[in-house]
């Protein structure tokens, strides 16, 4: 099953800002599992998964500054 999640033009500001809600949404999830989880091991993987998609955030904001309107496509495959 296939999922179009984001399909079309956006501008910069747009973009930026959705991306973020979407990336801020999956730290979330990673730090409610944090508070959740007893293994150390679990817990360093997911604050490194956390600081991977903080890092990406910021390359994306940089990539945007100064952009006119960009593409975005994102789609869920279920399997």
């Amino acid at each position: 099953m296939k999922i179009q999640l984001i399909e079309g033009s956006f501008s910069p500001n747009d973009a930026a800002e959705l991306l973020s809600q979407l990336i801020q949404a999956k730290i979330k999830f990673h730090e409610n599992k944090i508070s959740m989880l007893d293994a150390a091991e679990d817990t360093k993987v997911r604050e490194n998964k956390i600081k991977r998609l903080q890092h990406e955030l910021s390359e994306i904001r940089t990539y945007l500054n100064g952009s006119e309107n960009v593409q975005l496509s994102a789609e869920i495959n279920l399997k």
